[in-house]
């Protein structure tokens, strides 16, 4: 269940070349440049202005783009991965283990989409499609609908890549260790692909936790890797020690000795984990006892409340700003070459009359029907989030509740943890800071300041919050954060990851002003039209909410 070693490599190679008659090579062994460095990094560096083509596969431009997909794989363990293209035809930039935000529009074309962030799990090196991979959960609401619904020529909104759970852009020498369990998998999937895709030098050792025999996505290809690729070793675990039958790998959850025994010079490595929030809360515990510094664990939570975020915050803040000004910068671009060189560039209806682009896409500003407003619908009836990332990892692979706290998931990386995904990582870096005010739609209703005089007054706090449709005033402080408080009040919002990266707990401000500081669960127009994330949002005056 493991990859061969060097030596078993230049065994294999040896046999070879005397079969075929040649001298031994006895000390045969795979030479490789030293560093391992991202295409886009080693461009980029290289020249003082990088060519358009290193440019549109620079991984620092998040964006909002459609995307159609063009193939559907099974994958064990009830995984499905679906392959994407842009519709515009650009290649999608992004740093391996990173997420997107998607709307999928599980209520119809004529309802608010559900956004979801699930990690790519695909390899950047080839860029003019990606993948991402989704567990299909018992009762989820969304996974069950892409499992059922999405299709080749199914056409849905992202945004991204977002997150800051990935591996650098450059490594000297680079020494990894993989930790994965269940559906945790995907976004380390993306790196283990890069990696082997790259000519540099690297030492990856992968262990990877499933529930049963059969449940491992992957493992086809993970042992395939590991057979041509000295740099890769996989070692696999069952977490339930009951299995009956043959079972050649490790059993049982993860622990100190389990870690020394796949990689035994672990604190000399940067480590990336996934999973479940249980299962990193032990593996982060127990890398800490086996030496690792902290500052060389980097996890991905696909649920949470962790405050060990701060490089991944640093990184995904940039997300929906950088998504605005960079299609700005494009559009001024584009505008100044057509002017320059009295180029036609076709207007989407007359696209779509050359077969360009669908019809259902033309004429529409933002993408078709349902999908112009990405949101997930909020209200006093919201639904509650569903765990669609979380996997099946066994509760041997993860700590019981009361050693490590609950080992439930929801949302991206795979699934981020929003997500991937999308999920939220540990591994963290900024967030994005947005000052949001006026009244959303046509204006606050004529009734709402007045009616608020009359609601119940609850808390404490030198601002007043007023729920219309709860008919309460909840007065809160300026440090504190409106989800919160308003959950404290009995305000029902739906919420998921309530790191401002789902958009579950998104709302509508009808007046007032907030500091919303998200990580990609919110696109730019929808601020515009006066909705924001109040599980990343403090109040700076009163606010009238419809909620």
């Amino acid at each position: 269940m493991t990859a061969p070693t060097d030596e078993a490599t230049t065994a294999t190679t040896t046999t070879t070349a005397t079969t075929a008659g040649e001298v031994p090579l006895k000390e045969a062994v795979t030479q490789r440049i030293r560093d391992l460095r991202m295409p886009w990094n080693r461009f980029l560096q290289a020249t003082a202005e990088p060519a358009g083509a290193a440019r549109a596969l620079n991984p620092w431009h998040p964006q909002e783009f459609l995307a159609e997909c063009v193939g559907t794989v099974p994958e064990s363990g009830g995984m499905q991965t679906f392959v994407f293209r842009r519709v515009d035809g650009a290649p999608l930039a992004f740093r391996p283990g990173q997420y997107l935000n998607i709307a999928f529009p599980v209520d119809g074309p004529d309802a608010d989409p559900v956004d979801r962030s699930y990690s790519i799990s695909s390899a950047p090196t080839q860029p003019w499609t990606f993948d991402i991979t989704v567990k299909r959960e018992e009762g989820g609401r969304v996974s069950g609908w892409v499992h059922d619904s999405v299709r080749p020529g199914t056409v849905l909104e992202m945004l991204g890549p977002v997150g800051a759970f990935h591996l650098p852009d450059a490594e000297r020498r680079p020494r990894y260790l993989l930790l994965a369990a269940g559906s945790g998998i995907t976004p380390l999937m993306s790196m283990i692909r890069t990696i082997h895709s790259l000519p540099g030098y690297a030492d990856i050792v992968m262990l990877y936790h499933g529930a049963r025999p059969g449940t491992f996505a992957f493992s086809r290809e993970l042992e395939y890797l590991a057979s041509i690729d000295s740099r890769i070793a996989v070692y696999y675990s069952l977490g339930d020690r009951s299995v009956v039958g043959t079972w050649e790998g490790m059993v049982g959850r993860l622990t100190a000795s389990m870690i020394e025994d796949v990689a035994p010079d672990a604190n000399g490595r940067h480590v990336y984990a996934c999973g479940p929030e249980g299962y990193l809360d032990v593996a982060t515990a127990l890398l800490g006892e086996v030496g690792v510094d902290d500052t060389a664990i980097h996890v991905e939570y696909f649920s949470g409340d962790r405050q060990v975020r701060l490089e991944y915050k640093e990184e995904v803040a940039l997300a929906g700003e950088l998504a605005e000004e960079y299609a700005e910068a494009v559009q001024d671009y584009h505008e100044a070459q057509t002017a320059a060189l009295d180029v036609f560039v076709p207007t989407p209806e007359a696209a779509a009359e050359a077969g360009e682009v669908p019809e259902d896409l033309a004429g529409a500003e933002d993408g078709p029907d349902g999908l112009a407003d990405a949101t997930t619908g909020v209200g006093a009836e919201a639904p509650s989030p569903e765990p669609d990332q979380q996997d099946d990892t066994p509760a041997e692979a993860v700590a019981t509740s009361s050693e490590a706290g609950t080992s439930s998931e929801a949302g991206a990386s795979g699934e981020v943890a929003t997500s991937g995904a999308a999920g939220t990582s540990g591994a963290i870096v900024g967030s994005k800071a947005v000052t949001t005010s006026g009244a959303a739609g046509s204006g606050e209703p004529a009734d709402a300041s007045g009616a608020a005089a009359d609601f119940d007054t609850v808390g404490d706090g030198p601002l007043t919050m007023s729920f219309v449709r709860s008919r309460l005033n909840v007065r809160i402080g300026p440090d504190e954060e409106i989800l919160t408080v308003a959950h404290r009040a009995g305000i029902r919002i739906g919420a998921n990851c309530q790191e401002g990266m789902c958009g579950s707990c998104k709302s509508v401000k009808l007046s007032g002003e907030v500091d919303m500081n998200h990580q990609g669960g919110i696109r730019q127009r929808e601020i515009d039209a006066g909705k924001f994330l109040p599980c990343c949002s403090t109040a700076t005056t009163d606010l009238v909410i419809d909620a």
